[in-house]
């Protein structure tokens, strides 16, 4: 069985490669000859723990490759998944689909009879049916499938969520593209992982719905961390408390500076445009989308307030840059809009990350980077962190007081207990609790 995977961004590069780890040829497209002859090459354009190691097996078993001849690539596959970008469109909010819809009209021209066309980006509800439309007015008469089959991974543990995912979800209406999408994933299907088909409307309001469910979970624990502030609450206790009931869950219960990243953004603004578009607002999501963005400014004021009255001249440390750990990502990283506010204020930003300077340099003029944690520490007013790498959990907290000007840490993660960066010498502010000072 030939997969095609038209795209090799984050979710068509993963996979492409986790399809090829299960046996089948693979062939991943894409219009970026660049990017091919990297891959190729076995250099991985993103980072993702674990993917480096599984093209280069899968490169060398001859079951991956990688090339800008779609027509070659698409003609010999049995299978033609669609895991293009969808953006945000301006102006309304909606996922721009114009790269799903050019790529349903070379797939049209090229794909032979019998293909099974696999929409895996995050599209709207009612795109399956238009690509369908748009591929029908191209090949008048020629046999083909149209599914749905949309992605649910994490970024910076995404080989383990297609490897072990709680469930595959598909959307198929003919015997044929339900058949295919079973043998696929058939290795998960042996170890007993739940696999859903239903309706293309279905399969594509899930994706959405999921996301949009999960955003709210973490803006709601952000709401209660803020109240856990002003009542002497500590919103680590109350989401273990809350988290243990198993119909809440503790997954998606850590406060912090607000959500980013490729998905959580772009796919809440596309669910709150399509529900009014058609007339049912989704005002929670709504709601989320407009506290999530103040959350991040609210976290701009914090690290002000901390370093007093006078800011201009001053200077922050940062550690973290990327929207989570383990992944180079800063698409609507809190950073991008806390270290701007902190330069517009006049003060100078230092920063560290270990993975996402080459994605963030050139969003963050200005920004000073350092190769090292500890030297963030040099001579700062405050040092703040916002992503919680693992890295920066074990630092030698006495070694950085030594380091620093002053004596403020504003812990956006809780990665460290106060009581130790009080032991240090240093006050300590973290999320959803009551701040801690040496005096």
């Amino acid at each position: 069985m030939r997969i095609a995977m038209i795209g090799t961004g984050y979710v068509g590069l993963v996979s492409g490669v986790c399809f090829s780890e299960f046996g089948f040829d693979v062939a991943c497209v894409d219009i970026d000859a660049s990017k091919i002859e990297r891959l190729n090459a076995g250099e991985v354009p993103i980072y993702e723990p674990g993917l480096d190691g599984l093209i280069e097996r899968n490169l060398s078993a001859g079951r991956l490759s990688f090339t800008t001849d779609f027509d070659t690539a698409v003609a010999r596959a049995d299978v033609v998944f669609v895991a293009v970008g969808t953006p945000s469109r301006r102006g309304d909010g909606e996922a721009d689909l114009t790269y799903v819809y050019a790529a349903a009209r070379q797939i049209a021209k090229a794909m032979r009879p019998g293909t099974v066309v696999v929409i895996k980006s995050t599209v709207v509800v009612g795109t399956c049916r238009k690509v369908a439309e748009i591929i029908r007015e191209e090949r008048p008469g020629v046999d083909f499938s149209v599914a749905s089959n949309p992605e649910f991974l994490r970024e910076g543990s995404a080989i383990e969520d297609f490897m072990r995912p709680d469930r595959v979800v598909v959307g198929a209406e003919d015997e044929r593209a339900e058949a295919a999408l079973r043998r696929l994933y058939r290795p998960l299907y042996l170890r007993e992982t739940p696999i859903l088909v239903t309706s293309l409307e279905n399969a594509e309001l899930t994706k959405y719905a999921a996301n949009a469910f999960l955003a709210v979970k973490i803006t709601f624990i952000n709401e209660i961390a803020n109240l856990c502030e002003k009542v002497g609450g500590d919103v680590q206790k109350v989401a273990s408390g809350i988290g243990l009931d198993n119909r809440i869950g503790s997954k998606f219960l850590h406060a912090g500076p607000g959500f980013g990243g490729s998905c959580f953004p772009k796919d809440t603004t596309a669910l709150a445009a399509t529900g009014l578009k058609h007339g049912a607002p989704q005002r929670l999501v709504e709601t989320t989308i407009a506290v999530n963005e103040e959350r991040k400014r609210q976290m701009a004021e914090r690290v002000l307030a901390a370093l007093g009255p006078e800011t201009a001249g001053k200077r922050v440390g940062i550690l973290g840059i990327a929207f989570k750990p383990n992944t180079d990502d800063v698409r609507d990283a809190p950073s991008l809009v806390i270290v701007p506010a902190l330069q517009a204020a006049g003060v100078t930003v230092v920063a560290h990350d270990p993975e996402a300077r080459g994605q963030a340099e050139p969003l963050l003029p200005g920004l000073e980077w350092r190769a090292n944690p500890y030297d963030v520490a040099d001579e700062v007013d405050v040092l703040a962190v916002i992503t919680e790498w693992n890295t920066y959990r074990g630092l030698d907290l006495a070694e950085i007081a030594r380091r620093m000007r002053g004596h403020a840490v504003v812990d956006m993660r809780n990665i460290w207990q106060g009581s130790d960066v009080v032991a240090a010498g240093l006050d300590y502010q973290g999320i959803g609790k009551t701040p801690l000072s040496v005096g």
